[in-house]
């Protein structure tokens, strides 16, 4: 006769049965693809699962068989091998049936690989520019553009903090959309191969320059999906993340203001004076989004691979040369040229605050206009 369990046996049992459910859906979560949250990365995810299956399924059968054959013909039982060649009923099997489980795989298949490519009609082009190392991003119907950094701090890559939940995958400035729209994406690269690779979309494309290589997404349901550049396209390739925050239309209206209201702004900075606080300040942020990777948090750079800027005759020298410099780059180098990275203002910030860092205390400021000059 059956007894149920006591109470204090039963708790510690039934946690026990959460515990690993959790560890179940976790290692699923894992090492699965994700659903994700458009009608490409479901159909994908389906497909996937179907193919796997199929494959378990031959798996089972062509394993079992071999296991069973080798338990009942096995030498000890005195069985003798049987000799015959030329059999055209199993050359027939074992060519009809790969051949029907193949076509089974491909319609689908196929389905899924049209309608990946089908970008007519959208509601809304973005281009995806790749840099080294951050992403640009063209609204080509609403006339904005910024660029997206890393904005994971310095403190936790170098293991000064605790890392958070985002590490790596946290940006300044998301690429933000509307759900229930269709979206198409244009991707290429202004200098080495990218890859603009978002999971929850269902999807990559290369970033190749001199190539617009294009897709499109639909996302239905809001919220902050991340991925990762997924080509090694350099020294930062782990510091180019990538960040979609899907919102609402009236949401996603609200930021399309926003951000020409900040455009506006920025282009009237170019033409006003910045005190020498508001220079250091700003180019302090520009450095640590753009400059970092390169020549260190404290400008000493890399031995034998990046300049240090400390005590630098280049920065400690002509204006005109420091400023060039981040214009247009130097050919035959790492140092690319940032004319079209960076504003006016954001270059005559990052001018001044290099001058005046790291003990340089050359005490020169840089204003806007004298860059847009120089240009």
């Amino acid at each position: 006769m059956s007894r149920s369990l006591p109470a204090r046996l039963r708790i510690p049992l039934v946690g026990g049965g959460l515990l690993l459910w959790e560890a179940a859906a976790h290692a699923e979560y894992a090492l699965n693809m994700t659903p994700g949250v458009t009608p490409v990365s479901r159909q994908v995810y389906e497909l996937h699962m179907l193919i796997f299956w199929i494959c378990v399924a031959i798996g089972v059968g062509v394993f079992g068989v071999m296991f069973w054959s080798i338990y009942h013909h096995r030498k000890s039982r005195g069985a003798v091998a049987s000799q015959f060649h030329e059999s055209t009923t199993v050359e027939v099997v074992w060519t009809v049936v790969p051949m029907l489980i193949l076509i089974g795989m491909a319609i689908p298949a196929t389905k899924t690989l049209v309608a990946m490519e089908d970008t007519r009609d959208p509601e809304l082009t973005i281009t995806v520019t790749g840099y080294q190392w951050k992403w640009k991003y063209d609204y080509l119907d609403e006339g904005i553009s910024f660029f997206s950094n890393l904005s994971t701090p310095r403190e936790q890559i170098l293991n000064r903090q605790d890392k958070n939940q985002a590490y790596l995958l946290e940006v300044d400035n998301p690429m933000v959309v509307p759900v229930g729209k269709k979206i198409r994406i244009l991707t290429t690269s202004a200098d080495v191969i990218h890859s603009w690779w978002m999971p929850d979309l269902g999807w990559k494309r290369d970033a190749i320059p001199g190539f617009i290589n294009e897709n499109w997404a639909l996302i239905e349901k809001p919220g902050i999906y991340r991925g990762q550049c997924a080509e090694l396209c350099g020294k930062d390739h782990a510091y180019m993340p990538i960040v979609v925050e899907a919102v609402s239309e009236q949401e996603y209206r609200q930021w399309v203001a926003d951000q020409q209201q900040l455009a506006s702004r920025e282009t009237g900075a170019a033409d006003r004076q910045w005190s020498r606080e508001e220079l250091i300040s700003k180019g302090q942020q520009v450095y640590n989004s753009t400059c970092v990777a390169c020549h260190q948090a404290q400008g000493q750079g890399v031995p034998g691979v990046f300049p240090s800027l400390v005590g630098s005759p280049l920065i400690t020298g002509e204006l005109d040369a420091h400023i060039d410099i981040i214009l247009n780059g130097k050919a035959g180098t790492a140092m690319a040229a940032f004319r079209d990275q960076l504003s006016d203002a954001d270059i005559a910030a990052v001018v001044t605050y290099e001058r005046n860092a790291w003990g340089n205390d050359t005490g020169d400021i840089v204003q806007p206009a004298t860059v847009a000059a120089q240009r």
